[in-house]
């Protein structure tokens, strides 16, 4: 199953639905799920911890059936997660990116975090603030939890999953790399710099998400290509790991790291630009599109 939220005329708040189809030019198939189901709800947040239960599953398919596809279009934004309470993050998580990053393998996992403002949805502009003089691109696969646990166990790991979708880590360089101390947090929590979606792919589509294929383009041309089978650090250890910090929620996302081919590492190193189009793709989920602009000023 796919799903995803979309930003309906008649609505000021994102509807939960799912998708059956995206066509080659990007326009998109979907029920709405409360239109289709009044007893659904119509927020995505309340459908995540629902995507387990086989009950549940039925009652989704059902909705399917019964409800009017809605064709739209290529432009809308789309977000599948819209309200997350944590969005988690792991560096250096491809062997061959620690390398171009001049860093060792690490043995343990190098987590941070974005604040949910940096959240931005398929289809929106990611914002260059002006004091950002050095904005790039990380494709990577998020994990999206669907149910809360804390010390969860490495071997139970995957049943707290709700699905995945394509992410991309936006990164101020100047910031991560220029400021003292190293600036990750600040570096990477803009607004806009945590582009989701464009949908949420449940497990039973995606049985082994450490064999897809991964990339990203800026403009049309291939700058990262890989697989997460190059992961150093599997799914099930991330979420283990983690729950022994902080008690996972439903809606939460794990960003799983990049591979190589990030702009600073390129010769000559090539930031983004207004004006650029980043896009990331995921085998089996879709491709997650935003264009670059720069920040206006006092912009909400």
């Amino acid at each position: 199953m796919r799903f995803t939220t979309y930003f309906h005329p008649s609505s000021e708040t994102p509807r939960a639905a799912m998708v059956l189809d995206v066509a080659a030019n990007g326009d998109t198939s979907l029920i709405d799920l409360e239109k289709s189901d009044p007893k659904l709800p119509s927020d995505m947040m309340e459908i995540l911890p629902k995507l387990r239960d086989k009950s549940q599953q039925k009652r989704f398919a059902r909705a399917v059936k019964s409800g009017e596809p809605r064709m739209v279009s290529r432009g809308e934004v789309f977000l599948p997660v819209p309200r997350p309470e944590k969005i988690l993050c792991v560096g250096l998580n491809y062997r061959d990116h620690a390398a171009e990053c001049d860093q060792k393998i690490p043995n343990q996992p190098v987590w941070f975090n974005k604040l949910p403002t940096a959240l931005c949805g398929s289809n929106q502009p990611v914002r260059i603030p002006s004091s950002v003089h050095f904005l790039d691109y990380e494709a990577e696969l998020v994990i999206v939890i669907g149910r809360a646990g804390h010390n969860i166990p490495e071997s139970e790991a995957m049943d707290y999953v709700a699905g995945y979708t394509c992410g991309n880590d936006v990164t101020a360089r100047d910031w991560q790399f220029g400021r003292p101390g190293g600036q990750w947090f600040a570096g990477k929590t803009f607004d806009t710099f945590a582009p989701l979606g464009p949908v949420l792919v449940t497990p039973d589509e995606l049985p082994n998400p450490q064999h897809l294929a991964i990339e990203s383009r800026v403009n049309g041309e291939v700058r990262q290509h890989s697989s997460t089978s190059n992961f150093i650090f599997s799914i099930p250890f991330l979420i283990h790991e983690i729950s022994t910090v902080c008690t996972l929620a439903p809606g939460d996302l794990i960003y799983t790291g990049t591979p190589p081919g990030i702009g600073y590492a390129r010769e000559p190193k090539t930031p983004l630009q207004p004006g650029d189009v980043v896009e990331i793709e995921i085998e089996g989920i879709g491709i997650l599109r935003n264009p670059i602009r720069n920040e206006e000023p006092c912009e909400v």
